[in-house]
């Protein structure tokens, strides 16, 4: 099986540097807003005021760098209408949806397990309490 350019590119890089391309992507999809701008978009494309009021809480500036990171990484299609006034949609590529189904994975085994990890931060904090005051 023939490697590809890219696949070979891609392997040269140490993932143990802090500017590893492979790190800085892993970044931007794990990101605080980068996992909720994937999943929303998952749904549908939406208009930058309209992912704005999905996401919730998030700064107009935090947004539209989100966007550009993962536009910038193929994650993300922002299709600037040329109207009065103007219009813009971002919606995934398929690099994007692919990426999306996984965190969108994540997010569902979090929600599901969170009972689980609020028990845990519990047993926890009582024994680092118990322990601290000896």
């Amino acid at each position: 099986m023939a490697v590809s350019t890219v696949d070979s590119k891609a392997a040269q890089y140490d993932t143990g540097e802090a500017m590893c391309p492979y790190r800085l992507v892993l970044e931007h999809v794990t990101s605080r807003w980068g996992v909720l701008v994937l999943i929303e978009l998952l749904d549908r494309p939406y208009r930058f005021s309209e992912l704005r009021r999905a996401i919730g809480r998030v700064s107009e500036k935090m947004l539209t760098q989100t966007l550009q990171t993962l536009e910038r990484d193929g994650l993300v299609h922002r299709d600037a209408k040329p109207v009065i006034p103007p219009r813009v949609d971002y919606s995934l590529t398929d690099l994007g949806r692919e990426a999306a189904e996984q965190v969108r994975g994540l997010a569902v085994w979090t929600q599901e397990r969170l009972g689980e990890v609020l028990e845990a931060r519990e047993v926890y904090d009582a024994r680092k309490s118990g322990s601290e005051q000896e």
